[in-house]
């Protein structure tokens, strides 16, 4: 469908181009090049951490972090449903077992108290999203990990750049990823990253990316038969990718500005339709609206989403949840019901459009739908 205003697009600039350029005409290290590393030491120095690893999507980082943590066979992890499928599946690809737990109404993160809820014996991972750009209430999350010693993972793929105060989100528990697909803060088009303090996990990391090969020198120059120490995958981000990358975290700080102006604009306009809900955030959370979500009451979201779809407003649900879907019934032996808050949630909310170069005429375009929606038929 042709859309009158899409659901996101995404940033690019001629600094982009010439990023990725420079790669094209040097002709080599199109893979394993110089990129890579500065890439990588870019995102640790932006987020402070002591260790980044790229990757070629963030299922790939989520799938290497569990590995590198030596999640295996008989470990359960501790997952929002109320997410992209890749958290609860993460856990699968290692043999462990995804346990879902509710999510609170604040931040739609997992809900602390139901996390408690959810521990055994078998737990050894705690791994919470923070939606849509939002921190969640990793805090209390972080002291239950602590007080349980559980592991803490941070999905972060929708929210670099989120801060809890000073503090960036993917600093607070012992690894995270973040997402570089294309609808997310910054875009490689696909890719991710994983990052970390501890030398020990960053050197797993390493291995699992490449083929468990040890990084003494670049293979594709290399005339020299390298040995092989572990099992391992090839996740590897391109070169081209990685230089895209460096471009645009260049700009992260501009791009999180303007969707920030954005979503302050569209609550400011949408403040006076009662039967939409926006959360209230802490003052000391820094958001950066990788989608904008609103919660629709009465019943009405999928009359609401028809409507604002026939006017070329593209509008999506994030996210319908995960334990309801056909694997997870089948194999897990969730059903409607298991999660009630979740899936109440997950009936009501709808992501409207969101994007740095999002002008006000395109924003007044979709209150005006909504306005007319509320003022019709529709609601009666």
């Amino acid at each position: 469908m042709n859309w009158k205003i899409p659901l996101f697009k995404t940033y690019s600039d001629h600094i982009d181009i010439e990023y990725v350029t420079r790669v094209l005409e040097r002709g080599s290290n199109w893979a394993d090049g110089p990129e890579i590393r500065e890439f990588e030491d870019n995102i640790s120095e932006y987020i402070g951490t002591k260790h980044s690893v790229v990757f070629n999507s963030g299922t790939s980082a989520l799938h290497a972090l569990l590995l590198a943590h030596g999640l295996k066979q008989g470990d359960e992890v501790i997952v929002p449903s109320f997410t992209f499928i890749a958290t609860a599946n993460a856990p699968q690809f290692v043999g462990s077992k995804t346990v879902f737990a509710e999510i609170e109404d604040l931040t739609y993160g997992l809900d602390p108290e139901d996390v408690k809820e959810k521990i055994t014996s078998k737990t050894k991972a705690i791994m919470p999203i923070h939606y849509g750009g939002c921190p969640c209430l990793i805090n209390e999350l972080r002291e239950i990990a602590e007080d349980y010693k559980l592991l803490l993972f941070e999905d972060a793929a929708e929210s670099i750049g989120a801060k809890i105060k000073n503090k960036y989100i993917g600093t607070f528990g012992d690894s995270a990823i973040f997402s570089f697909c294309q609808n997310k803060i910054i875009s490689t088009g696909e890719g991710g990253a994983v990052i970390t303090d501890s030398d020990e996990i960053y050197k797993k990391l390493k291995l699992v990316v490449s083929h468990g090969r040890p990084e003494p020198q670049n293979y594709f120059e290399s005339t020299e038969s390298l040995d092989y120490v572990t099992l391992g995958y090839n996740f590897r981000m391109s070169s081209l990718t990685a230089a895209l990358g460096i471009s645009q975290l260049k700009k992260i700080d501009y791009l999180i500005q303007k969707r920030r102006k954005n979503a302050e604009y569209m609550t400011k306009k949408l403040s006076n339709i009662k039967q939409i809900y926006y959360p209230k955030l802490p003052p000391d959370y820094f958001q950066v609206y990788q989608i904008y979500t609103i919660r629709v009451k009465d019943g009405l979201r999928n009359k609401l989403a028809k409507y604002l779809i026939d006017r070329g407003v593209m509008t999506k649900v994030f996210f319908p949840p995960v334990h309801l879907t056909h694997y997870y019934k089948a194999s897990l032996g969730y059903k409607k019901g298991h999660l009630p808050f979740t899936e109440k949630l997950s009936d009501e909310v709808l992501s409207l459009p969101i994007y740095p170069t999002l002008d006000t005429e395109e924003m007044d375009y979709v209150v005006e739908a909504i306005t007319d929606f509320y003022a019709g038929d529709y609601y009666e």
